[in-house]
């Protein structure tokens, strides 16, 4: 349902690939090496976890700043895997061609943010939703 109503945060596409960062994150999470494993795992996982996770609880707040700020947050946490990635790319080449993917798949979701943002500040009275659909 790309293009029907959003009754949901399901419903964003945005966050059903903030979705697929984070479980594929924690697939990697899974396969690092034993220095990487106890320092970069962990924050791996909380880093690519925040994504859907500020999506979805922006999507639940009923005031557009709120909303507004959640996503920011989630970006910021794109980039954070974005630096992740760009060094296990460096310490880690066996696992380069994953963290890759995550850097695109990372790429797509931050480009995919900024344009939700531009599209909300759009909105004059600051509400999210009318007061007949409360």
């Amino acid at each position: 349902m790309p293009f029907g109503p959003i009754l949901s945060h399901h419903d964003l596409i945005v966050w059903r690939k903030s979705m697929r960062l984070y479980i594929d994150g924690w697939r990697l999470a899974r396969k690092l090496p034993v220095p990487e494993r106890f320092d970069l795992a962990p924050q791996l996982r909380r880093a690519t976890l925040s994504v859907p996770s500020n999506i979805a609880e922006g999507f639940g707040r009923d005031h557009l700043g709120d909303y507004l700020h959640h996503l920011s947050m989630a970006r910021g946490s794109v980039f954070e895997v974005d630096t992740q990635m760009l060094g296990l790319r460096v310490l880690t080449p066996s696992l380069a061609g994953e963290a890759s993917q995550l850097l695109s798949l990372g790429d797509e979701i931050s480009r995919m943010l900024a344009v939700l943002s531009r599209q909300l500040r759009t909105k004059s009275d600051g509400r999210l939703r009318s007061k007949k659909s409360r």
